[in-house]
């Protein structure tokens, strides 16, 4: 779901049995309805000769409503805290931000030179129009930020695609009808901080990457020795992940794709009593799953957060949420993840992600442009 697609007639989210220590309470947020509690729109009244004709359908266990998956209280003190901590990126591989101002970004991508709209950049440009002026792509349209555009290409018209580099990864950059090119440089942070981790961990580690996108995250995990699995809902997402493993030479990795709604999986992995040493999340504040599920951040993310505490392994390295585009400060995220973790231990520390603008040359060093909020839970 870490894709914008919108789709007419959604479903609501199936349910599960509860799980987890703790008392159930009613939602605070709400919960996943049971299964067989559509809030699909009515149907027409049909005529009387059809309903004369319908017969009554027994249930079947397939039909038979579950009760829906609540939050639970968490007991014990709740964990230590540090904020505000700012997460800065000043580029990597391929990428550096160039220059920022007038609501708009310059950003090197490999060969390319591109300009998009960034609503936080509110102060002027440092870099001459005519050095922006001879970006090779400018994306047009909707400047909210999962709105859809096109892209103006300056000179000459460009590939669909081009080759990208990341942390030692080879991907797919690609011009989308949202802007996106195919990653988020602004996780850098969180990526060589998993990194790490993995490669110092004395065993390999399983990392789940929910709302995964393009896998840039999951190869950079898979490619440090973590056993990986990757759930995004979109298809097209999860062809282009696989063809970026491909790029990345990683095709013997052990990772599973996952293409399903990533409420849907991480409720089944809970059942299952699955567990993981790092989990990633990355949620849109707004999306829809494979089958019509809908996504609202503000409704679901405790939930979700839930769910993640009880898929954490005994020895588990952390568990880290970036929220983007949403009306709302890091404390709020921050605060969340601290209920959610009472009694676990640890450290929260929270804050935002920043880049630092390189310049023309990738490095000399400009104003830092804030991207989005995080929340990380580590052990101690």
């Amino acid at each position: 779901m870490k894709n914008k697609e919108r789709r007419p007639g959604a479903k609501p989210f199936p349910g599960a049995k509860a799980k987890g220590s703790g008392t159930e309470r009613p939602a605070t947020a709400k919960p996943y309805p049971a299964k067989g509690r559509d809030e699909r729109p009515a149907r027409p009244p049909r005529r009387e000769t059809e309903a004369a004709k319908a017969k009554p359908h027994a249930q079947t266990p397939e039909t038979v409503a579950e009760p829906a998956r609540v939050l639970t209280v968490r007991n014990g003190e709740r964990p230590a805290e540090r904020v505000p901590l700012i997460l800065e990126s000043s580029g990597a591989g391929d990428f550096h931000l160039i220059d920022s101002g007038d609501g708009l970004k310059l950003e090197q991508y490999g060969p390319y030179r591109i300009v998009r709209p960034e609503a936080q950049a509110l102060w002027p440009k440092a870099l001459p129009t005519h050095v922006w002026d001879k970006a090779d792509a400018m994306f047009t349209g909707d400047t909210d930020e999962d709105g859809m555009g096109r892209w103006r290409f300056q000179r000459e018209a460009l590939g669909e695609t081009w080759p990208l580099s990341l942390l030692g990864v080879d991907f797919h950059g690609r011009f989308t009808a949202f802007r996106h090119v195919g990653v988020f440089p602004e996780q850098i942070a969180h990526w060589s901080w998993m990194k790490e981790k993995i490669e110092a961990a004395d065993r390999p580690l399983k990392v789940l990457n929910l709302f995964g996108y393009t896998g840039v995250a999951s190869l950079v995990a898979a490619a440090a020795g973590a056993e990986v699995t990757h759930v995004d809902a979109s298809k097209k997402a999860i062809g282009w992940a696989r063809e970026n493993q491909s790029l990345s030479r990683l095709d013997k990795a052990p990772i599973r794709w996952i293409c399903e709604d990533a409420m849907k999986f991480i409720l089944r992995e809970e059942r299952r009593g699955h567990h993981y040493d790092i989990i990633l999340t990355d949620p849109p504040k707004f999306g829809r799953g494979p089958n019509g599920e809908v996504w609202q951040l503000f409704d679901h993310l405790p939930l979700m957060l839930d769910i993640c505490r009880e898929l954490l392994a005994p020895k588990a390295v952390g568990l880290v949420l970036t929220a983007y585009s949403i009306r709302a400060s890091f404390y709020s995220i921050h605060e969340l993840m601290r209920e959610t973790m009472r009694g676990k231990g640890g450290l929260v520390e929270s804050g935002e992600l920043v880049i630092r603008e390189a310049g023309l040359d990738g490095k000399t060093p400009g104003r830092a442009l804030s991207t989005s909020l995080f929340s990380r839970w580590v052990p101690k």
